[in-house]
């Protein structure tokens, strides 16, 4: 007898598939093998989720890296192809209640056409297609088949069924795009692969994509909202400037770019009884309505002392400061005063002017020379009302150009202040000869595209050698 060998025919063997065979041949589960099945299990749920989680992280980065609505969504397309859908489509209701496709992303460039695809789309009430459906807030809903439209005189089914027939869609998610209570518009996701087709299992990733969609939309639509109204208030505040005499004035502002808060830049020109020309343009610290009240209260003071009496502009600056300081002790304000005028018909145009804590005015000339003028300088409104306030002088040559703005033009947080300087020179000398409206306008563009702050300039140009009266106005 052997009785080793039968002991070890008897013990069970391990099979390479993690099975155990016992004396009789049969094979028997083990507790390991069922522990690595759970685990494999645990572990797809878990990156099941994990991909799930990326990709609305994903979204929300795409809906939340501009302002943009159209850009916005278009990246979001990108970011959820081909991951969950191999197309996808946006459409929002417009103010006037009007359905408009702004957005079909493809996973192949070449099969959509922005002309063709996206625009107004047909009216949504009575359609039969999913579209309308969604609208009226149901959903999302999944789409397995695409069959004709029971009523012929269908414009939006037709249109609908035209792209998924177009796109190749196998299947579809349409999702409403609901927030506050309202529907917005429509998400569609199409498939048109059969062998990864979208399921019921989808439907609750959508649903999220689409409430994540519909916040990012409502929010740029407030967000648009709240800027016009700013920009509707700052502009209010602005005057109307002198439009006789042999002196051109032109005045432009723009709002910071990403903003929707009101600013304290302000421009002003009006004449004084004797015929010169009052100029002035500052800034009050600050972002908000405060800023835009107090702007507009100091604007008037700051009227009302100058017509009060003609005096040299440091003292008119000074006045302006001590009153400041009692209404506002705690508020500071750059600001420049100027006046410009001529002795006689044959005489230069001068212009006196003093700043506060300013940037320098720019002089260019016909020819195209520029320079900063730096007289008068003196520190901002709201520091030293005791402080002393000088004021300069200076000839400004025939058909030359002054012009005063605001620091948002030349300022920007990734260059030296010097740089700023330097392009406003270059920009100004490049239109010296254009007319003053274009002149203003073409600095601006060149200047305060995409600034994060907002940008007030007003430029007075001179008439030609013996021309006009000797005063600023007929």
């Amino acid at each position: 007898m052997r009785p080793e060998q039968d002991d070890a025919d008897s013990l069970p063997r391990r099979g390479a598939a993690g099975m155990e065979q016992a004396a009789d041949g049969t094979e028997q589960v083990t507790e390991g093998t069922e522990q690595a099945a759970d685990g494999f299990e645990v572990d797809e749920e878990v990156q099941h989720a994990l991909d799930r989680l990326t990709l609305l992280i994903n979204a929300a980065e795409a809906l939340s890296s501009t302002l943009d609505v159209d850009q916005g969504l278009r990246r979001l397309c990108r970011t959820i192809i081909p991951g969950l859908a191999d197309w996808c489509a946006v459409d929002l209701l417009d103010d006037r209640g009007r359905l408009r496709r702004l957005v079909v992303e493809h996973r192949d460039a070449d099969v959509t056409s922005p002309g063709l695809d996206e625009g107004l789309l047909p009216a949504a009430e009575g359609s039969a297609a999913s579209v309308a459906r969604a609208l009226l807030g149901v959903g999302p809903v999944l789409l397995t088949d695409f069959p004709p439209p029971k009523d012929t005189d269908d414009p939006l089914y037709a249109r609908e069924k035209e792209l998924f027939e177009r796109l190749a869609a196998d299947t579809a998610v349409v999702a409403p795009l609901r927030a506050r209570r309202q529907v917005l518009g429509v998400l569609t996701l199409a498939r048109t692969r059969s062998e990864a087709p979208l399921t019921e299992d989808t439907l609750s990733l959508v649903e999220d994509l689409a409430h994540r969609v519909a916040l990012a939309v409502d929010n740029a639509r407030l967000h648009a909202e709240a800027r016009h109204t700013a920009e509707r208030l700052q502009r209010s505040l602005l005057p109307d400037l002198p439009t006789d005499g042999p002196l051109d004035v032109v005045a432009r502002y723009r709002p910071a770019s990403a903003s929707a808060r009101v600013g304290g830049d302000w421009y002003d020109a009006f004449v004084m009884p004797d015929g010169a020309m009052t100029l002035i343009i500052g800034d009050v610290a600050g972002h908000d309505l405060r800023a835009a009240v107090m702007m507009s209260q100091t604007r008037n003071m700051l009227r009302g002392i100058a017509c009060d009496r003609k005096e040299p502009p440091g003292k008119i600056l000074a006045r302006l400061d001590a009153a400041h300081h009692i209404l506002y002790p705690d508020q500071t304000l750059t600001c420049i005063y100027a006046l410009v005028e001529r002795l006689g018909r044959d005489e230069p145009w001068l212009l006196h002017y003093a700043v506060a804590g300013h940037p320098a005015p720019l002089l260019v000339t016909h020819d195209g020379e520029t320079r900063f003028l730096t007289g008068g300088r003196s520190v901002m409104l709201g520091v030293d009302p005791e402080g002393h306030r000088p004021a300069a002088t200076d000839t400004l040559p025939p058909s030359s150009t002054v012009l005063l703005y605001t620091d948002g033009l030349v300022e920007r947080r990734e260059e030296d202040l010097g740089r700023g300087l330097a392009r406003l020179r270059q920009h100004a000398a490049a239109l010296a000869r254009e007319p003053l409206p274009t002149f203003c306008d073409e600095i601006l563009e060149g200047m305060a595209g995409g600034g994060s702050d907002d940008v007030a300039l007003i430029a007075v140009r001179t008439a030609p050698p013996h021309a006009g009266p000797a005063v600023a106005t007929p």
